[in-house]
């Protein structure tokens, strides 16, 4: 498979030419400019909201598929993608971890079942990450179906942790995922790379790569 980053000289950069050491990088995208060694069949960018248009005209320029990771984006970005999705396979996702889809698919199926249960949501990240609540957190409360406190922490090198605390005046049940390494992330990738690679146009989610396309 031939792909492209873009951001390739930042840290999630260097974690997905490492997870994709068997395809080749044919393109790459960063402050200092672009390089182009051949067309990639899927560009991947983990990068800032900004380069998002950039992004999509690459995505445009080459026909190939994309694969986005990046957090803070705005709805109107979502929508811009999703307009893409007409004629490109995007995969978007907050977060790539096959855990934390799990934890969405698990709140979405039983929080309504705790709905009279007070609810927090809780996440840490490393001290460089710019946006604060993230975006699984969002994806989180979102999959609960309520607005909900949500709080955030931003220390040390922390890949990324995240729980939902439901709570009675008698039990407390608290969900959570916890990333070990930013590698994780990457390895989720290539698994949404590969799929977009073969996929019909479309706006997807992690969780339809895990399950092989199937829309909920």
């Amino acid at each position: 498979m031939r792909y492209g980053i873009v951001g390739a000289a930042g840290r999630m950069g260097g974690e997905i030419k490492r997870a994709f050491a068997a395809h080749e990088l044919c393109y790459s995208l960063d402050l200092d400019g672009e390089r182009v060694d051949g067309t990639p069949q899927v560009l991947l960018d983990f990068s800032l909201p900004s380069a998002l248009p950039a992004t999509m005209e690459a995505v445009r320029r080459f026909g190939c598929a994309l694969v986005v990771g990046t957090t803070g984006l705005s709805d109107d970005q979502i929508g811009e993608l999703k307009k893409l999705g007409d004629s490109a396979a995007v995969v978007q996702s907050f977060n790539f971890a096959a855990g934390v889809t799990l934890l969405r698919m698990i709140l979405r199926d039983f929080a309504p079942l705790l709905s009279d249960w007070d609810l927090e949501i809780c996440e840490t990240h490393h001290n460089k990450k710019k946006d604060a609540p993230s975006g699984t957190a969002i994806m989180l409360r979102d999959a609960t179906g309520r607005d909900c406190p949500t709080h955030s922490l931003r220390v040390g090198g922390v890949p990324g942790d995240h729980s939902a605390v439901f709570a009675n005046d008698g039990e407390v049940l608290t969900l959570s995922h916890r990333a070990i390494s930013r590698s994780v992330f990457a390895l989720g990738a290539l698994k949404a790379a590969e799929f977009a690679a073969e996929a019909a146009p479309g706006f997807y989610s992690f969780e339809e790569v895990l399950s092989c396309g199937r829309r909920r």
